[in-house]
């Protein structure tokens, strides 16, 4: 659909699809506020079909999947090991590895052991403490 002959309409459909309410979108497109009226201009059905045209686009614009962006760090790893220096090729194995995380090649795993012991006024005993603390070789 292309733009709305009228401009304001146009203006109007455009702060909708930005998520505007109706009564900002309406007062944005240069009318006077009112609710009703901008609730009937809602309802318009060119006015709808633009909406949903400029969310499609908008959505399409800034879908960012992981194809996208593992061509982009592929892209960056080819210019950054053209320089054939130092500094280029640690951006283009950050980059590569970049692309390996994100294609589920390479998985980070880390171990956090945490042991929470009740407080109290109590202190272990030796044995407890040893049980604890004390590895055997």
């Amino acid at each position: 659909m292309p733009i709305l002959a009228n401009a304001r309409h146009e203006r109007f459909a455009q702060e909708l699809a930005k998520g505007k309410s109706q009564a900002e979108a309406y007062e944005a497109a240069g009318y006077s506020p009112s609710e009703p009226n901008a609730s009937r201009m809602t309802r318009n059905d060119k006015v709808q079909a633009r909406v949903a045209e400029l969310q499609t686009k908008g959505a399409e614009r800034t879908a960012l999947t992981i194809e996208t962006v593992t061509n982009r760090l592929l892209l960056i790893a080819d210019k950054a090991e053209a320089l054939s220096e130092a500094s280029g090729l640690a951006v283009a194995r950050a980059a590569m590895m970049d692309a390996a995380k994100i294609n589920g090649l390479i998985v980070e795993r880390s171990e956090n052991v945490n042991i929470n012991h009740a407080i109290s006024g109590d202190l272990p005993t030796e044995a407890e403490w040893e049980n604890e603390h004390v590895t055997e070789h």
